[in-house]
Formats: C-alpha cells, structure tokens, sequence
C-alpha cells in the first residue's frame, strides 16, 4: 500500500566530518556514504547543506569588517577589494562546499546557508547575502539539485527585501523548487535577533560601508547558533506574524507554482489549533519535525505532543515530505534512531483522511486524483452525456438508495386508490428506473413507471434495458422533457437534474417544463433544494484557475474536490452579531411552483422566476486570503430523505455521496482579511431566454467601535440615514486586526441569518477596507445554455 508522506533524514556537518574521519582510505566518498545509509534506514529523501563552515568564514571576512575604530586600515581595504573581487565573480571552494558530484546530488534537498539575511536591517549585508544566495542556487543547478530549502526570514520589517530577493532568484533560476522555512510562529525562534552595537574590535560593519561613516549600522553576526528556548503559549499577534510573512513573499513572488513552504514545528504547536487550519491552504511541502520536539511516554520512547499528533495526522492528506532531524542524537532512552520514523509511519496510519482514502466506498477513495482539480460543470441541455460520464455518475450507491427510500416512502404515502403513476424525467441510462421499480416491489403498491430521455444515445441503451429487464412495466418516451407529451399524468414525478449548488445544471428550468406531468396534488423528488457559499483561501486553486491568462477562467465556476482548501469564515460573530453562520444558504427551488404562470401548454412565459440574489456576511475570525467561495447544496428528496454535500451536514444526511464535489468560484485578485474582520459577498442568478449565469462580488469590513452619543441622538444612534457604518468624522477605536474576533464584542448576540441587518442595535460600526470586482457581468465568461 502506497505511502502517503515521505520520510526525509537530516544531514548536518557534524555527520560530515565523522563520516569524513571513519572513511578515510575508502574510495567512496562521505557523502555517498552516508546517502546510502539513509536509504538503508528507510528514508525516501535526504537533506544535507550545500555548504560548509569554510564559506561562511570566508563570507564574513570579505562582507563582514571591524568597525572603524581602532582597525587595521590596510586589513579592511585588503577585504573590501576581495569583497568587489568576489561580487563580480562569485564562486567555491573546493572545500566550501559539501557535494562535487552529479551522484552525490541525486535525490537530495539541499540545505541554503542559514546565517543568509536577505531581510536584514543593513543595507550592503542584504545585498550581499542576495549574492551569496545567487551563487549557491547557481552551484545547486549546476549539480542537477531539483528542491532547496531557503533560509527563514527574520525582520517583519524588511521581508519585502527577502520577497524581491527570491523572486528575482525563481526568474534567474529555472526548474528548481524553493521551499522557505517557516516556523509555525514567530521566526525570532531560529536565531537573535540582529541589534545595533557599539563600535569596537569586537562589532562588524558591511565591508561596502566606508570606515569614515559613521551612519551605517553595525550588525553583529553571531558565529554560532545559540540555543533556542521554547517560547510560551502564542498570542494570535504570533501566529499572524509568521503567516503574514508567508503571505507578502508569495504576493510579491506573484504565487509561483515552485515556491512552497517548509513548515518548522520546532515551537510548541498553540493551543488554538483552529488558527493552524490557515497552512491547509498553503503549498506546504514539507514539515520540518526535530528529535527536540518529541516527548518521552512512559516508556521512554519517543512521542508528539497532542497538538502536535493532530496536525501531523490531518497533513498527511497533502502528502508532505517530513524531514525528521537530530534523530541519531539519543535524545530519548528508548527506540533508538528508528523510533521517530516508525512514530510518524503510525500517525499516518492512524490519519482519518489516510484510513478514508484506502477504504473502498468513501469518496476520499472515490476522488483520488480528482484532489484540487478544476473541472467546468455539465452543460445537460446542450450536451448529451458520455456513456462513461453516466457510468462514473452510477457508481455511487449512496444517491441511489437515498431516491429509491424516497420513491418507496412517497408510495407508501400515496392514497391507495389503485394505479399509481411514476414519471422519470431525464432517465439517462436507467439508474433511476430501475431503483423506481425495487420501491414498487418493496412496497406492493401497483404502479407504472414513464421513463424520458432526450439524448438519443442513452435511448438506446434504455432500449436496451427494456428488452432484458424491465419489459412492459416501463414505457420508454424520447424527447426534451420541456417540449414532449406524456401519455397520462404522473402521480410521482422523479428527477436528478441537480448539480453541485443545486441549480447550476439547469434544474429549475428542466422541472418548469417537466411539471406538466405532474399532477395538481403529485409530488415531485427533489421536492426542493438549497444553495449554500462560504469564503475560501487556497493559494493552489488560486494558481490552477488562473493558468490559461485569460480572463474568462477567472470568470468560471469549477467542480473541485476540494483538499488544500482552508474555510474562512468562523460561526457567528461580527458587529453586533450580524454575521451567519460559516456556510450560509444563499437562495431555494421548490417543486411543484405554487404560483406559476404559464401558457397554454404549461410552460413559463418567461424564465425570471427562477433569478435569486443573496447577500451574505461572513465573520473572518482569523487573518487570510480570499481566493474565492465554495458552493454547496442540500436537497429534500420526499419527507425527511435528501442529499447534501454541505460540508457540516453531509455525514448527517448522505456520508459518502459521490456524484457531486463542491463549486468554485474564483477571484481574479486575492483578498487579503485581516483578523476580526467581515465580509459581505453578494451573488445573483440571472438568465435570459437562452443562457443562466451566476455574477459574483465582495466587499471587506473592519469593526470600529463609536464614542458614546450625546443624549439627545440616543433615540437614533445611527443618524437619520440609519447606516451601519461608521461615520467618517467620528473618532473611533479600532480592535486590532491581530486579537482574536471572537473575543471583539463578546456581549453581542448571534442572529440566525447571515443577511444584512439594516437598523442594528449597537453602537458598533464597519469601516470597508477592500473590495473584489464584479466577476462574469452579463455572463461574458461562463453561462448555462438554455
């Protein structure tokens, strides 16, 4: 069986040079020695620094110069001119390096030199390390390296300079993946922080800086790491911190698809693993897990923390590399170096997702390969189905036994008044017959079953069918279901027309025509079915979407199974309680219309009955990106038997359905949402008389809190136009972006809809801080022909 994550073995100088000392006189070299006992321990990957104690000295010598006072005047011009020397043709050293050989490079990440700072506060030690940067990806390429880990950024202050470094270094440097090492908060745990010193023998200047200037920083380097404390429970403020560092390099790197992360979990994971949820959305390629972050049980061997399990246990589904490091170290009594690897071999197999997507019948199973990939929706009425298409639709048992429980029910149901009448409409290759026919001999009732289709390839095979099973208990009729006539009216009128938000396969529209069949007091399955959206950040459908360069799939609802997915949106909260749920319903179809107006033969004069709008408004407790929504719909077939895919639902009501994964719908421009703030999405149903498209748009908000009224504006304290929002004049306290937003207005009630409240209550405002554009106006980038 297939693993899910990769196993990867820490390299460090120190294994270098014992392997150096225990090899001497073999014509292997160290380093092949030690990849092949990685391979022997079980690793799939190894990791190992590119470079060597060797270059960092040198690099110091040229780059890094005493201060003024009291140095050497020859000594640093000696340096400067080997620094001009250098700059103009970086290169190694034999002995700065730890690889030469294309076999030695094979199935390698390399490690970039750590002690780089490309966001340091000093302006010719950024530029410097920019070159040295340049110099060891140039080294990795010529070496076949495929995948370099990038130091972390340091400086919140100047990340933008790291950001432009790195982007300038993927456009110079094709082919290779850079993964930026992050910490899961706060990066100062990697090492000191740099500080301004006094001058003396012992501070350093960059050697571009000249000696008679007093104004450029001195910066000291440390020459070796200090020892990292583990730092106490962290704030949001922390957790922010570093993803946002995260967010403003991929920005500025325009979300390159071989930029990705590498996730530290050397800090203790927080308690609120809620905001851990945010990396799902990231391009994590590997985690980062040393000996040090493990415990010893009671046995001694050698464990996670809790925190830490649940969030190795829930990445396994993206596959990551786990780069385990420090193991030969004995940091525990018991296991030995295998311990890590076999601890980690269990959390995966105890993973809900991986144990999901192994078992037969679960739609993880059912998806892999589909994880994240964009498909356009069906076009039913324009298009006639595949064979394939319906056959991959008819593996899913779940939908099936739902309709037939939902036919037997409405039989049973049905007044016993002798021959009931059954009417499919869209039959496509038979499912639906035939689960029509098992509910009519579970519940005796005596029935006929009217079968119609339109795609004359399918006819065929309901021909078929006929002929072998179903004989003179089916009458098969062949046409658009809005135009043909049925023999005699139906009792039952059975449909799947529905698509992943319910409507967007064109329904509403098939059923309009299909209630002719249908008796005054029939019944219809789907009886109705709802539309559901919530925010979502993901960096990799934001890539796939935007590929292709062109505006129109940027404008195109997907079905996507959704993985690398993080929902936005939190339960509740916001100004005055305003906001929904974390999925909201945005509009409903019921079937048969109660109010329809119809022509002669039945059918609407018009399809504007069928236009919705919804305006909805999400509390985004967490800072993220919007990339897009995620639609979702539920269906009541007859009674209480139905179908969801909504996320919190769907175990409830159809667990592992798998005819239907969610929709997307892009953003062209990533939304950043800062912490404790809202968002109000808007989105319309229109058509005309040939097409129905959907029209997307949303706005951000942050809460700000009014000063008490004077007395006599207490009867109205919003002014007379009653706007909610915060008067432009008025002084107001802002809640950072950074606090947790559940906690912002913990005295406020929920509502139980997500709509606009108009006149609310408390003295609490919204100031907008970003909007999107309107995407697919007039449907000029994706419809449903009609």
């Amino acid at each position: 069986m297939p693993e899910f994550a990769a196993l990867a073995s820490s390299i460090t100088h120190e294994d270098i040079s014992q392997a150096f000392l225990k090899g001497q006189g073999s014509a292997e070299t160290p380093i092949l020695r030690l990849l092949k006992e990685s391979r022997s321990n079980g690793y799939d990957v190894t990791c190992l620094p590119l470079t060597t104690a060797k270059w960092r000295e040198r690099w110091r010598d040229m780059c890094i110069l005493p201060s003024a006072g009291g140095a050497d005047s020859e000594k640093i011009a000696a340096a400067e001119q080997q620094a001009e020397i250098w700059r103009r043709a970086p290169g190694f050293a034999l002995d700065e390096v730890t690889i030469s050989r294309l076999d030695e490079a094979e199935g390698i990440v390399a490690m970039i030199s750590d002690w780089l700072q490309l966001d340091s506060t000093d302006d010719w030690l950024r530029h410097d390390s920019e070159i040295a940067l340049r110099q060891e990806l140039a080294y990795a390429s010529y070496l076949n390296v495929l995948t370099v880990i990038l130091p972390p950024p340091r400086n919140r202050a100047h990340v933008a300079s790291y950001a432009r470094a790195v982007n300038e270094c993927l456009k110079s440097t094709p082919y290779i993946q850079f993964s930026i090492r992050l910490p899961i908060y706060d990066p100062a745990v990697f090492q000191p922080k740099e500080s301004p010193v006094r001058r003396s023998m012992d501070s350093f200047s960059s050697a571009s800086s000249s000696s008679t200037s007093p104004r450029v920083p001195k910066l000291t380097i440390p020459t070796s790491q200090t020892k990292k404390a583990k730092p106490p429970k962290a704030p949001e403020g922390e957790l922010n911190a570093t993803w946002e560092m995260w967010d403003i390099i991929r920005t500025l790197c325009d979300y390159n698809t071989r930029l990705t992360l590498t996730l530290d979990l050397t800090p203790p994971l927080p308690s609120n693993l809620a905001v851990l949820s945010r990396w799902t959305a990231e391009p994590v390629q590997h985690i980062f897990l040393p000996a040090s972050t493990f415990i010893a049980n009671v046995k001694g061997y050698p464990v996670l923390p809790k925190g830490t399990q649940s969030f190795i246990r829930d990445s396994m589904t993206h596959r990551p590399t786990i780069i385990l490091s420090g193991t030969s170290l004995g940091s525990h009594s018991k296991g030995g170096e295998s311990a890590y690897s076999q601890y980690v071999r269990y959390l995966e197999k105890t993973s809900l997702s991986v144990q999901a997507a192994r078992q037969a019948g679960t739609v993880e199973n059912f998806a892999q390969g589909y994880q994240d990939f964009l498909q356009t929706p069906l076009q039913p009425l324009m298009d006639n189905l595949q064979s394939i298409t319906y056959q991959t639709f008819e593996q899913d048992p779940v939908k099936y036994r739902n309709y037939e429980e939902a036919i037997f029910h409405a039989l049973m149901d049905w007044p016993d008044s002798g021959r009931i009448v059954i009417c499919v409409a869209g039959a496509g290759r038979g499912p639906l017959v035939a689960r029509s026919l098992r509910a009519i001999d579970r519940s005796r009732r005596q029935a006929v079953v009217y079968a119609v289709e339109k795609n004359p390839n399918a006819y065929v095979t309901l021909q078929g069918r006929k002929d072998k099973e179903w004989g003179d208990s089916v009458e098969l009729l062949f046409g658009d279901m809005r135009q043909i006539n049925v023999p005699e009216q139906a009792d039952i009128l059975v449909s799947e027309l529905l698509g992943s938000f319910g409507d967007n396969e064109l329904s509403p529209e098939c059923l309009d025509g299909a209630m002719r069949f249908l008796k005054v007091d029939g019944i219809s399955i789907p009886s109705s079915y709802t539309a559901h959206l919530a925010p979502l950040s993901s960096s990799k459908l934001f890539n796939e979407a935007r590929a292709s360069k062109e505006l129109k799939y940027m404008e195109t609802p997907y079905v996507v199974m959704f993985q690398n997915v993080n929902i936005l949106s939190g339960e509740g909260g916001g100004v005055g309680g305003r906001c929904g749920s974390q999925v909201q319903e945005c509009w409903e179809f019921e079937h048969p219309r109660k109010d329809p107006i119809v022509d002669g033969r039945g059918l609407p004069l018009t399809n504007s009955h069928n236009a919705r709008f919804s305006k909805m408004s999400f509390h985004i407790p967490h800072a993220g990106v919007l990339h897009g929504l995620a639609g979702y719909f539920e269906a009541v077939l007859y009674g209480d038997v139905g179908l969801s895919i909504h996320p919190l639902r769907k175990d409830q009501v159809s667990k592992d359905m798998l005819s239907w994964f969610p929709l997307f719908f892009p953003f062209r421009d990533p939304l950043y949402l800062p912490s404790n703030s809202e968002l109000q999405v808007s989105i319309w149903r229109l058509t005309n008389q040939r097409q129905v498209w959907y029209e997307w748009y949303a706005e951000s908000f942050l809460p700000v809190l009014n000063p008490p009224l004077p007395t006599e504006q207490l009867d109205n304290p919003l002014g007379s136009d009653s706007s909610f929002f915060a008067c432009a004049s008025t002084n107001v306290a802002v809640p950072s972006p950074l606090i947790d937003a559940v906690d912002a207005f913990p005295h406020s009630e929920k509502v139980e809809s997500g709509r606009i409240d108009e006149s609310p209550k408390s003295d609490a405002g919204i100031v907008k801080i970003g909007q999107t554009a309107l995407h697919n106006p007039g449907g000029r980038s994706s419809w449903i022909g009609l």
